[in-house]
């Protein structure tokens, strides 16, 4: 009896050691997390978005900050693709608060320019860079 007991403990064993490890390794991983990036729109009057260009990964958000010189907006160039420049623009002028702009978790790497509607001639434009 002994050694049954001992034969189905050396059996058991690895296979219980293997489901701990496996549990521990699925419960420690954690899904990669979003960021969110800040980029103020006519602070101090200017018409001007600080910082004119950011770098963000897929899956991370935007935050546009309206300050002064308003109403403002954020349009996307469509130079990469037209229904990626839709889905990502903010066409509302807007005068006070601030909106998030959501890249998708599958954005095609590369520069996304965008500028203020109305004030585009006045040079306000800036750039996101997906990497």
């Amino acid at each position: 009896m002994m050694s049954f007991l001992k034969s189905l403990v050396h059996r058991i064993a690895p296979v219980l050691f293997s489901m701990c490890l496996t549990l521990g390794v699925i419960a420690s991983a954690s899904p990669a997390l979003a960021n969110t990036v800040s980029v103020e729109m006519g602070q101090g009057g200017m018409l001007a978005y600080s910082p004119a260009e950011v770098t963000i990964s897929p899956g991370d958000t935007v935050h546009f900050d309206v300050g002064l010189a308003g109403p403002h907006n954020v349009v996307f160039d469509s130079a990469n693709s037209a229904g990626e420049a839709s889905s990502l623009s903010h066409n509302a002028l807007e005068m006070s608060g601030g909106f998030d702009v959501s890249f998708p978790a599958d954005a095609t790497a590369g520069e996304y320019a965008y500028y203020c509607e109305p004030h585009r001639g006045a040079g306000m434009v800036g750039k996101i860079v997906v990497q």
